[in-house]
């Protein structure tokens, strides 16, 4: 099953929450919070969906060790 390009749109959404939590780090500037409101529903939702591609990430690790096995 070729799943290449979901992959890609998974780890570009995570990239893009992780850039969203550095500038938090850094800047204290929550781009979410700023562009959708402060825990509104549609912020919750943005959350929501960067940490499940977070979690679908994981099963990343096992596939990179079978492709750098094989």
């Amino acid at each position: 099953m070729n799943t290449r390009g979901l992959d890609y749109t998974i780890l570009t959404i995570a990239i893009i929450g992780a850039i969203n939590w550095g500038l938090v780090g850094f800047f204290k500037i929550d781009l979410v919070n700023l562009l959708f409101g402060d825990m509104t529903m549609i912020s919750r939702i943005i959350y929501a969906i960067i940490g499940l591609c977070g979690l679908y990430l994981i099963s990343l690790y096992g596939r990179v060790n079978n492709a750098i096995e094989h």
